[in-house]
């Protein structure tokens, strides 16, 4: 069972995965983590990747798609992943479903978090004042960028999945909990 998590910073993504790795045994797949990992293995994709990261560049939509191929064919990829941070745009969507069609593969669920952004802000506003800002990145002006470069780059793909018949949307606003049960109801459909 193949999943990707959508939703702004903040949304809860991340916590979702950690629980459905948990409970489903899904592999969670951060596009950092495995640039980094291929890089440090010195695999072809990853000796293209790290001239490209040396320049200073940002790595091309087929240089990770060939690392998340990769990655899917290792035997600890077969049970199902959760994809972390990609897609990002509508381009490397269709480049996912056109990699994924050619291995074979589906996307049980593409979840949307669906998350108010203000409320998003709030919280980084109170968690601010109760920590004394001790997070750098923890800020309401950081939120607001990532929120904005969010919506620009990423928020695209909602359509996209929604077009194909592949979008579930789910209340980000519920508890955390909540948000878990309904996030297992659409994979229970799946």
């Amino acid at each position: 069972m193949n999943i990707i998590l959508l939703g702004p910073p903040g949304a809860g993504k991340g916590t979702q995965a950690e629980r459905l790795v948990k409970e489903r045994g899904l592999l969670q797949l951060s596009t950092g983590d495995m640039l980094r990992a291929a890089v440090a293995a010195k695999t072809e994709v990853g000796l293209r990747a790290k001239t490209i990261m040396d320049r200073g560049d940002l790595v091309s939509d087929d240089v990770v798609i060939q690392i998340i191929s990769d990655r899917l064919d290792e035997a600890d990829a077969k049970s199902g992943v959760i994809l972390d941070g990609f897609p990002r745009t509508v381009a490397q969507a269709a480049a996912l479903d056109a990699m994924l069609a050619r291995k074979g593969m589906t996307l049980a669920a593409v979840i949307e978090i669906a998350v108010d952004e203000a409320a998003l802000v709030q919280r980084i506003e109170k968690r601010a004042a109760e920590t004394g800002g001790a997070r750098a990145d923890d800020t309401v002006e950081t939120l607001r960028n990532r929120l904005s470069v969010y919506r620009q780059q990423t928020a695209p793909i909602i359509p996209y999945y929604r077009d194909k018949g592949a979008l579930k949307t789910v209340d980000g606003m519920a508890s955390i909990d909540q948000v878990s049960a309904d996030i297992a109801a659409i994979l229970d459909a799946a």
